[in-house]
Order: structure tokens, then sequence, then C-alpha cells
């Protein structure tokens, strides 16, 4: 008869394939070697989201697995003391992995010891002082929020049944669900209106996923304005250098707008793909980005591609140069404390390279300060963070992208080249942009609106047909300030 522990783990095996049975398996990969290697970026991706959750949003475990990870049923070890989570796959594989580091959130240890992580030098990332002052300044610059007198042109009760409305679940089969978990609402630079989830606050920092990338952006724009970056010259990229490699002739400016035109695959549904397989099965997303051949002539079309963001970041660190402490300080230095996002944190890989297409942790709050910083051309409390011009370049539909939808690293609502009212959202206002993550992840700004609205969540389906859109919570806000 089966022993009970091996029982469970082949249960719990055959669970986790039939939980992916909508996985297209790699081609590339003898049939042998498909289901380790699933169940190894699984239990990956398992450590890196409960880590985040517990250690950088302060959330109960218990719950995150119920919300989050319901699909992935590997036994999970949680060390408060030493703030690491490890994944026990099974089947003679190893763990899986994810570290804790203030300031820096979490890493996975792919292929790499815990003590290789925790040996590289990260400065002095210790979490902000409390700042009582701060409790009784206005936002964005403090966190004391009214409602109250709120400009004439509001209408109270329909802002709070648009902000309502995202929270309630649409679907009776609850097949799919939008499980919204933050909205704030940012009118004429003050915040008119905001509610949270039953179990989050304003003090919890949410992931970004996607919206990361527009983070990088901002980063990207200040090294621009230094004078350490030029987004018109070949992008830096060692692996590109040798002799009549087409590659290096790809620019910065083709990475920050997804016309780069390498062989890169954006898919969800398969962990073996280049997107989930770079984020937990690679130590190293950047060199896992750059070893892709190119597919078409870079600026030939428009395709996106998340490995793009992770080059691009360690791009930076190049230029940035100095100690690793030093670039892990940059994000912090450069943007988040200039702005007053105190909750914010980029994770990088096992590398030290920011992750900046998908791990950015920030309060809503947070977020939306980030979109008011776009909102206002760059510049905050008198002093210009991003370069002149900078929001205008972001804000410049690319070429290729068939709808007008895309600039650098931030969606846009700009319309087809040809029919302008073929656009991403046709029923909101075409000079409206966003970031834009997965699982409903959005901040948009709407400048001819005085806007900014910020909407977190782990909707269900994450991505694609059925998703939440933007769409009907921005006109249902317009329509409550009368525009």
């Amino acid at each position: 008869m089966m022993k009970r522990p091996i029982r469970k783990a082949l249960l719990a095996s055959l669970l986790l394939l039939f939980t992916f049975s909508a996985v297209t398996f790699a081609k590339d990969l003898p049939q042998y070697a498909k289901t380790p290697k699933i169940m190894a970026v699984a239990g990956a991706y398992k450590a890196k989201i409960l880590c985040s959750a517990v250690f950088v949003s302060n959330r109960d475990p218990a719950i995150v697995q119920k919300q989050e990870l319901s699909n992935f049923p590997f036994p999970a070890k949680i060390d408060y003391d030493e703030k690491t989570v490890t994944v026990t796959v099974g089947m003679g594989m190893p763990d899986q992995k994810a570290i804790f580091r203030e300031g820096l959130g979490c890493t996975c240890a792919i292929h790499h010891t815990e003590e290789h992580i925790l040996a590289q030098e990260t400065g002095d990332p210790t979490p902000y002082p409390p700042n009582l002052s701060r409790q009784k300044l206005l936002w964005p610059e403090g966190e004391l929020v009214s409602t109250e007198d709120l400009p004439a042109e509001v209408n109270k009760e329909k802002l709070q049944a648009a902000i309502d409305k995202t929270f309630t679940e649409p679907y009776a089969d609850q097949k799919r669900i939008w499980g919204t978990r933050a909205v704030v609402v940012v009118y004429k630079g003050r915040i008119i209106g905001e509610r949270y989830a039953p179990g989050f606050s304003k003090e919890t920092p949410l992931i970004g996923w996607s919206m990361t990338k527009s983070i990088t952006n901002a980063l990207v724009g200040i090294l621009v304005g230094k004078g350490m970056l030029s987004i018109d010259k070949p992008a830096a990229v060692g692996e590109w250098s040798g002799k009549g490699d087409p590659r290096a002739a790809i620019t910065l400016d083709q990475l920050l707008r997804m016309s780069s035109g390498l062989d890169f695959v954006e898919v969800y549904t398969d962990l073996l793909s280049d997107t989930p397989f770079m984020l937990f099965g690679t130590p190293d997303s950047a060199g896992f980005t750059a070893a892709k051949p190119l597919e078409v002539e870079p600026d030939s079309r428009w395709r996106y591609i998340s490995g793009s963001p992770n080059l691009v970041c360690r791009i930076m660190r190049n230029a940035i140069g100095g100690s690793l402490a030093h670039y892990f300080a940059f994000p912090r230095r450069a943007l988040f404390d200039k702005i007053g996002m105190r909750s914010a944190v980029i994770e990088p890989d096992a590398t030290g390279t920011f992750v900046g297409s998908s791990f950015s942790y920030a309060t809503a709050r947070d977020w939306a300060r980030f979109g008011l910083l776009y909102l206002q051309d760059g510049i905050w409390a008198g002093e210009r963070i991003l370069p002149e011009g900078w929001v205008a370049y972001t804000t410049k539909p690319t070429p290729k992208a068939p709808l007008g939808e895309y600039g650098a690293y931030w969606y846009l609502n700009a319309g087809s080249p040809s029919d302008p009212s073929n656009r991403l959202y046709p029923s909101v206002p075409n000079d409206l942009y966003l970031a834009r993550g997965y699982e409903g992840q959005n901040v948009v700004v709407i400048p001819s609106r005085q806007l900014v609205l910020v909407h977190l969540g782990a909707c269900t389906p994450p991505s694609g047909p059925g998703s939440w859109s933007p769409e009907e919570f921005v006109g249902g806000v317009l329509d409550a300030i009368g525009q």
C-alpha cells in the first residue's frame, strides 16, 4: 500500500497538473523534462508572491493562499525571523525560496543560494521613521484627506456610486470577479474619493505588475535628464556587441516603445513561455532577454515584450555605476523620496537587477502620487523631477502601435493614425493615458480633466477578453464631475 506522505505528494502533483491543464507545453523540451520545470516555476511563483504579500504588504498568509494561491497546493514555510518563504515542490526537486530584504522587497533565490543574495551590498534601506507631521499635512504632501467641501462641479453621490460599482462583483457564477482592492480618485490635485476592500487600507502596499514598466520609464527619464542615458543611441547591451550582430542597432527608444523586434513571446498561460519563465524560472531577467534573437527589423512592428524593461534596468544599472547599494538606492533617492512615495519598492532579481517589468509595490495613495507627477508634467512642489519634454515623449504614440495605444511604457488612448475614433477606450477622452498591469492594476491620467484614477485588484480573468476595463469606471467619474 502507498505510504501516506508519498500519496499526498503525488496527489498534490496531480492536482497541480490538473490546475495547469491549459498550459501549452514548451515544444523544445523533451516530454520527461516538462513537468518538473513547470512545477519548479510554479513553486517559485508561490514563494515570491507569498513572500511579498506577507513581508511587503503585511497580509495574512492564509487569506493570500485562499485569494491568490488556491491553485498552488505546494506546502509553504514562512520564517518570520529570517523573513523567508520556502515552498516544497516535491518529486526530488529542490525547494523554491524567496527572501525579503528591507527596502528591496522579496527576491527568488533561483539558481543562487540564500547566502549569495544576502551578501549583496544593500546600503541602508531602513524603513522611513514615523513622521507625525505628515498626518497633519494635506495630501499629496502629507496624508490628511478630506472629502468635504469638494469643488462645486463634483456630484458626491454620483462619484461614490462610480467608486462603489468597481467593488460590485458582476458575475453571479463567480467565474469572473473584479476583485477590486483599492480605488483612489484625484481631481485638481486632491483626493476626492477613495475606498478599500476588507483587509486592505490606505497603508497597504499592493503590487503594480506591469505598472512597474511606467516606473521604469520615470527612472530612465531622470537619467536622460542628467545626461547619463540617450534614448536615440544604440542600447548598451554587451551580448549584442559581437561583430555583425543586428541587435546592436536597437536603440533605448525602441526598447521603451516595445518595437525592438526581439523574438520574445508574451504568453501567461504557459509557465515555460518567455514571461513566466523569465520572472520565476531564471535568476537573470535581463540576461534572459538579451539572449533573445532578432525576429524582425527594429521599429518594423510593435509587440508587447515584458523582457524589455528588465534589460533597460540593467542598462540603467551600468549607467549609474558604483556599488550595487548605489543602484539599489537610486529609485528611492531620485523618485520616491522626491514625491513622497514612502511605501514604494521595486524588487530585484537574484543578480541584483530590478525587475522593472513587474515587481513593484506601493499604496494606492502612492500610486496616485505617481500619476499626479505625470499630470504635472514631471514637476513636484516646484521641482522638476522628470526632464522637460519627457511626459510629451512618453505619451507620443509608437508609430507601429495600430491603435496609437502605446507610448514609452505607458498605454495611450490616442486612436488609430488613420481613424482617431478607433481607440483603446472609445467612450473616454483621447488624451487619457495609463499605467496598466496584470489583474486590473491601473493608474489613469486624464490631463484635460485634471484627473488621476487608481484601481488596484486581483481581477479574474487577469487579462484578455472579459477582464476588468477602466473605461466604465472612468466614464462614471467623468459624469460625477460634470464632464
